[in-house]
């Protein structure tokens, strides 16, 4: 496992070359990322789902989703990533326990080796208390899965596979990376530095506190939103997105936010195409998402005319979410004119 006085020496020692590297003034830049990080599909379906309330009918609500993009994981692995970076009682933070429970429920039923659910939070070090207070660890309990602390996992060094923070390795949890399927399954939020936080943002929880320290402050100090790129650039098992919009967050989120009831769960194997979809049902425009746009050019699609939409018409449960001062400039061209 790799300490975190190590790899921040590291990290600081090797951040100045890709920085201080010029091309010749006739030569085109590189892109920013390798061959292998370029998986863009020709087209990504996206489904959009009602689900009113947090309660049993989730169960079904999830199967359904899942069975719309035939997912096969018999004999498979299925590591589910909510979002609980901090517990808010008044709050819509965290991906709700009864989402992950009918998840696991769905998985299980569909012939999974093992589900387990693994998260490491960005600012709470006790994990017993995020558990316990969210509820999590009744859903564990009443379910049977198991749970790891993916703050203190041991460590699976990768060269990222694109090129936009100066970090030379990144470290990433070892129950993650031997995953046969990863399931992000973030809250649908504003964030008040990144435009959004929805699945690929998610994967900040991947990456160990024990080296990236709270919260997270190695990829805050490296750039939030070129640490998404990287990270998920760098990914590639097989990954699957399941947004909790039944209650989202708006204003200035992703912690200080107030609730936003949406109705809905957003599924879908592209997490460029799932996440401007959400981006979309909160009435921002995914184009003006930084980290969304750069992803549109080689990790997936955000373009309207690319994503095939399944389930409910978006604009049944499309809103305008409250937006951080901040990020106004989010909105789509329509609301610009009119403030």
């Amino acid at each position: 496992m790799t300490d975190r006085r190590t790899f921040l020496r590291t990290a600081a020692a090797a951040s100045l070359a890709p920085v201080l590297a010029r091309c010749a003034p006739d030569e085109p830049a590189p892109e920013p990322w390798t061959a292998a990080a370029r998986r863009k599909p020709e087209r990504s379906p996206v489904a959009v789902l009602a689900a009113a309330a947090y309660d049993g009918r989730l169960v079904d609500t999830v199967r359904r989703g899942i069975e719309l993009f035939r997912l096969d994981v018999r004999g498979r692995r299925v590591v589910l990533k909510p979002n609980f970076v901090e517990f808010d009682p008044q709050g819509a933070v965290n991906t709700h326990p009864m989402l992950i429970a009918a998840a696991i429920e769905v998985f299980r039923s569909q012939g999974a080796l093992e589900v387990l659910v693994a998260e490491g939070p960005g600012h709470r070090r006790d994990n017993e208390y995020i558990l316990t207070a969210s509820g999590l660890h009744d859903t564990l309990r009443d379910t049977g899965a198991r749970y790891v602390d993916l703050n203190m996992d041991v460590a699976r060094t990768l060269e990222p596979a694109s090129r936009y923070t100066p970090l030379s390795r990144l470290h990433i949890a070892e129950t993650v990376a031997g995953a046969d399927l990863l399931v992000s399954m973030p809250k649908m939020k504003t964030h008040h530095w990144a435009g959004v936080t929805l699945s690929l943002k998610n994967m900040f929880g991947i990456m160990p506190g024990s080296i990236y320290g709270w919260p997270k402050n190695v990829l805050h100090y490296a750039g939030i939103e070129q640490s998404i790129l990287d990270i998920n650039a760098s990914l590639d098992m097989p990954r699957f997105n399941i947004v909790d919009g039944i209650i989202g967050m708006e204003g200035n989120g992703p912690i200080q936010g107030v609730p936003r009831p949406s109705g809905v769960l957003v599924f879908g194997s592209d997490p460029v195409a799932v996440d401007a979809t959400a981006a979309r049902l909160m009435g921002i425009e995914p184009r003006r998402v930084w980290y969304l746009a750069q992803a549109d050019r080689f990790l997936g699609n955000i373009a309207d005319d690319r994503i095939d939409q399944r389930g409910e018409s978006l604009e049944l449960f499309a809103q305008d979410y409250d937006l951080h001062e901040s990020m106004l400039r989010l909105r789509p061209a329509r609301h610009s004119a009119s403030g």
